[in-house]
């Protein structure tokens, strides 16, 4: 897989480009990672298997990658939080880096080179603000410390956004502060408040702002230009427009070589938040389907969020994720027939840079069309698309079994799927949900009402057991029996 084959979609632009890092052979990463302030949703884990990908990927092509995915530990939410629940606001943040942590290990995501915490680079985000005070691009006022947007002429290059119409239509996400000269100007440190974490600064005890605590730690642990950058496409303005601009304006250097974004995940046309209470927790879903193994359901969420492409959203429902568990069966039947046809390759060794047999006319083929689509942008539909009509031609076609199993193993690792030993593999399509109903009572219920004639409410609550997994049977002695 060439290096230099490899396009990407850079936000900054709008178009596919050319992907070279600034350093041969190596590239430096850095993706804005969760307020840990609740559990880890669908969103986060989305964002956190996109990039995933993208890294197995570029090291799949021969780079060396430094990942770095920081933790925002200190913010209104995380405060709030602490305040709700009568307790040091560091006890928040321990336990929800502890619950990500745990999140991310089930569902297959390797942990960063670095995972640093913003309240650990205080120092340097007094630095920053110093040099851009002392070059009059900043300004204090009542130990608050802005940003000066004026003084930044191409701000809104990442956004396409122009400052006379941010200031016009109010900017979006902007803070109201009557103490800054503008609208647009954004906060680099804060006051401290009653009760509320602070550090000292030369202008006062306080707090840093959202957007320079990125920054600080993008330029110490990646230096001062990095690669690629991503995130939810939500970040983009704001909070990647004002890092641009607070880290050009510093080190007089371009911040980004190529953003990354990608879409939301979507529950009935609306992007899952916590803020709009539509959001699914990884918790929530490892027990809704804790009739599998977390590992076979780790791998119906990444096949489920890996089959839209990265910055499209994706609409969630238990539909969706029975269907990524109907895929995954068709594979692991194929995976079963191919192991009892080869024996060895049950015992697959995960290769590195290579994958054995290539010399094989029907795996090199696949392996080709794989990798052309990985260098079309990280285009996960496609890839899945070539593995399935592998998965096809090896049902149809007489194959070396080891060959296309051992190359399913390989280009898996890459997708972070195919991990599941075929004999550990759960072959239903549907769990049975953990619910709080009452499944005999409901039973009963909808007997009591056949027998009276209500079909109207027989029906009802026959869909709503359906719903949560449970299929009725009627037989005709009259009882219901649950099948699976």
């Amino acid at each position: 897989m060439k290096q230099n084959s490899l396009k990407i979609t850079n936000t900054q632009s709008g178009k596919k480009e050319d992907f070279s890092p600034a350093k041969k052979g190596e590239v430096t990463l850095y993706l804005c990672g969760m307020t840990v302030y609740d559990h880890c949703h669908l969103g986060h884990a989305r964002s956190a298997i996109v990039f995933d990908v993208i890294r197995n990927t570029l090291e799949y092509k021969g780079y060396n990658v430094r990942f770095v995915k920081n933790f925002t530990d200190v913010d209104d939410k995380i405060i709030n939080r602490a305040n709700q629940e009568e307790c040091d606001f560091k006890e928040i943040v321990h336990r929800y880096i502890s619950t990500y942590e745990k999140d991310m290990a089930r569902l297959g995501v390797r942990p960063p080179t670095l995972a640093p915490k913003a309240t650990d680079h205080i120092p340097e985000m007094i630095n920053l603000i110093a040099d851009l005070i002392e070059k009059g691009i900043a300004y204090v006022v009542a130990c608050n410390v802005y940003f000066e947007v004026a003084r930044f002429s191409s701000y809104g290059k990442l956004s396409g956004r122009h400052l006379d119409e941010l200031i016009e239509g109010g900017g979006g996400r902007v803070e109201a502060d009557e103490n800054k000269k503008s609208p647009m100007d954004f906060a680099l440190w804060k006051s401290a408040k009653e009760g509320e974490p602070s550090w000292e600064s030369p202008w006062g005890n306080g707090r840093p702002g959202w957007h320079i605590e990125c920054s600080a730690m993008a330029i110490k642990h990646l230096g001062k230009t990095i690669d690629l950058h991503g995130g939810g496409n939500d970040l983009i303005f704001p909070h990647h427009e004002n890092e641009v601009a607070q880290s050009e304006a510093y080190t007089g250097r371009k911040f980004v070589r190529c953003f990354i974004h990608h879409g939301h995940v979507m529950v009935n046309n609306e992007k899952m938040s916590k803020s709009l209470g539509n959001f699914f927790t990884i918790e929530d879903i490892f027990k809704k389907w804790s009739d599998f193994s977390e590992p076979v359901v780790a791998e119906v969420v990444r096949f489920y969020l890996l089959s839209t492409h990265y910055r499209s959203p994706i609409e969630f429902s238990d539909t969706a994720l029975f269907e990524a568990k109907a895929g995954l069966n068709n594979f692991y039947t194929l995976f079963q027939k191919l192991e009892e046809a080869a024996p060895a390759a049950s015992g697959i060794t995960r290769l590195v840079g290579r994958v054995e047999n290539t010399d094989n006319e029907l795996c090199s083929d696949f392996l080709r069309q794989f990798e052309a689509a990985m260098d079309d942008d990280f285009n996960t539909v496609e890839a899945i698309a070539v593995l399935q009509q592998l998965r096809r031609e090896a049902n149809t076609k007489r194959v070396d079994a080891k060959a296309v199993r051992s190359l399913f193993a390989f280009l898996g690792d890459i997708l972070g799927l195919f991990k599941v030993p075929v004999k550990e593999w759960e072959f239903s399509e549907k769990p049975v949900f953990n619910s709080t109903l009452d499944v005999a009572n409901e039973i009963a219920k909808r007997n009591s009402a056949r027998q009276r004639g209500d079909f109207t409410m027989a029906d009802q609550i026959r869909k709503e057991l359906a719903e949560q997994g449970y299929i009725l049977e009627d037989r005709p002695d009259g009882t219901t029996r649950v099948k699976r």
